[in-house]
């Protein structure tokens, strides 16, 4: 695992964290100190993958990235990037990709959403969590979600909220084909 570090226009590649710490030494604005030093080396020596920025001065930061790259090119090139979700990068294009699947038949759909009521007594509104599952034909797990935000949508407040097909709030099942 190498170390990309970063301060402005001054930029190293390397693969020990001591190459690092004393490459960011040798910049006076950063003002190396023991606590800075052991944060650093607590950070390569953890299992975290997310860059991480250590503030110098107010709006002014310095950039530690871990990465596979070997070479400085290869770090720009993006050759040696991290999968975002621990599944080869890939999570996210699946999930999408069952979303549209074309198949007709059975669904069992459930939605959480925003719902605006009235509250009894003031006359007021409010968003009220709301969930909805039903049981219906479809094409897709996207056509799951259409046929379900259209019956909701003629049945509560126009100022209810429905969240993305794509986020958490919206589950699908394919039950079975359709006799």
């Amino acid at each position: 695992m190498n170390l990309y570090v970063r301060y402005f226009d001054q930029e190293i590649l390397v693969s020990d964290v001591d190459d690092a710490i004393n490459f960011l030494a040798g910049i006076d604005e950063i003002g190396m100190n023991p606590v800075l030093e052991k944060d650093i080396r607590d950070y390569v020596a953890s299992d975290v993958l997310y860059p991480k920025r250590y503030k110098t001065r107010p709006r002014v930061y310095f950039i530690l990235i871990k990465t596979e790259a070997a070479t400085m090119q290869d770090f720009k090139d993006k050759k040696a990037v991290h999968p975002a979700d621990g599944q080869n990068g890939k999570g996210t294009a699946t999930a999408v990709m069952k979303l549209n699947e074309e198949r007709y038949g059975w669904y069992e759909g459930s939605i959480d959403f925003k719902r605006v009521q009235q509250v009894p007594g003031t006359g007021k509104f409010q968003y009220r969590d709301t969930h909805f599952a039903a049981r219906l034909k479809a094409a897709s797990g996207q056509d799951c979600y259409n046929r379900i935000v259209d019956h909701l949508s003629q049945r509560v407040d126009s100022r209810s909220q429905f969240p993305s097909a794509k986020g958490k709030n919206f589950k699908f099942q394919f039950l079975g084909l359709c006799k």
